[in-house]
């Protein structure tokens, strides 16, 4: 299975990152070991919403667009 997975800054609630990944608790303990150049400056993380594909290139597409302008109207709406 792939993921697409929401996290959120316990230290700075405004900083939300959006991922995919086939393992979630591994990327999870990756981004809270500040291991993602990306996430780092914002640990420690919580998963506020995750979304199980079985195909990697539909969790690619949709993490794409979560990404995307509409997307984030769409996570700030639906999804956090």
């Amino acid at each position: 299975m792939w993921y697409v997975y929401i996290l959120r800054s316990t230290e700075f609630p405004d900083q939300e990152y959006v991922g995919v990944t086939e393992d979630l608790n591994r990327r999870i303990l990756e981004h809270n070991a500040g291991k993602s150049k990306h996430t780092a400056k914002f640990k420690p993380w919580k998963l506020i919403w995750y979304c199980a594909f079985s195909d990697k290139h539909k969790a690619l597409e949709f993490e794409a667009y979560l990404k995307s302008h509409s997307g984030r109207a769409f996570t700030k709406k639906r999804l956090s």
